[in-house]
């Protein structure tokens, strides 16, 4: 397993302003950092991964589908373009960064809707363009790591019988599905049971609490979580997310508006330290 924390807690651009908190996450034994792609160049994600490099921290990345004008899934070939154009430039700056796998829910836009679950055409629209993205992601040593979301941020990949259905149809080894417990939560029943559906399509899991502030500090059961993923024999990125009111963009988002957690050392001490207990018990159950 391997240890990470999304950086959206602290910022949706990474500047040096937050290297110092990035340096106390070596410290802490995180043995990554999930970068947010939203805005921004390849030129300052190669600089970021040089940073990276020099800390000694491994990455991943997240990005979206910012708008319903630049969609892979349109019906409107001039908007699909858009959203193919705006996945090339996220996967350059991915490459840029160094990031082993892009992920994030970029399949269709946060918070738009169609007032129908995802269409055969939508589904073949965004099969077709993460198997071209997927594709040149493998050339460059990265894989794809699509998110479901809760169906009250889109309607396209809510439940993980989804996520097997779609990474079937676009039946590619380098396009994967990032499992989110959060979300999970929200839309399967049983999650070991969802996490089973799903589970030879992994490419990331996102340990989320049901309220998106410490795990441990919900009720979200993260052994049993834990205990189906190592059965499955993954051994990837095991990746902190969690939210404050801090950062308002980010907030809006989320649909945060309170703070889910005291401060930053707070969060990250002891996620670390229950991610990597939790992992362990879980281990030690299916010896």
């Amino acid at each position: 397993m391997k240890l990470g924390i999304n950086l959206l807690c602290l910022t949706d651009f990474v500047t040096e302003a937050h290297l110092p908190a990035i340096r106390q996450l070596k410290a802490l034994g995180y043995d990554g950092v999930e970068v947010p792609v939203l805005s921004g160049d390849p030129a300052h994600y190669a600089w970021l991964g040089r940073e990276l490099d020099a800390i000694g921290l491994e990455r991943c990345c997240t990005a979206i589908v910012p708008s319903p004008d630049a969609n892979p899934v349109s019906p409107d070939a001039d908007n699909r373009a858009r959203g193919r154009r705006h996945l090339d430039w996220a996967l350059d700056c991915a490459i840029a960064l160094g990031a082993e796998s892009l992920g994030g829910p970029i399949h269709a836009p946060i918070g738009h809707f169609t007032g129908a679950g995802p269409t055969e055409a939508e589904l073949d629209h965004a099969a077709a363009a993460h198997r071209v993205l997927a594709t040149r992601a493998e050339a460059n040593g990265i894989y794809i790591s699509l998110e479901h979301l809760n169906r009250f941020e889109t309607y396209f990949l809510n439940t993980t019988a989804q996520c097997r259905d779609y990474a079937q149809r676009v039946g590619h080894k380098a396009l994967r599905i990032m499992y989110d417990t959060f979300h999970a939560n929200i839309e399967d029943g049983d999650q070991v049971k969802a996490y089973e559906t799903v589970a030879p399509h992994v490419g990331v899991v996102h340990i989320s609490e049901n309220d998106r502030g410490i795990p441990g500090r919900g009720h979200i059961d993260f052994k049993s979580i834990m205990g189906a993923v190592r059965r499955s024999g993954y051994d990837g990125w095991v990746t902190l997310e969690a939210f404050g009111a801090g950062l308002p963009g980010i907030a809006a988002a989320t649909r945060v508006w309170r703070p889910l957690f005291p401060d930053y050392d707070t969060l990250f001490t002891e996620s670390a330290a229950f991610i990597r207990r939790t992992w362990q018990e879980a281990g030690d159950m299916a010896a």
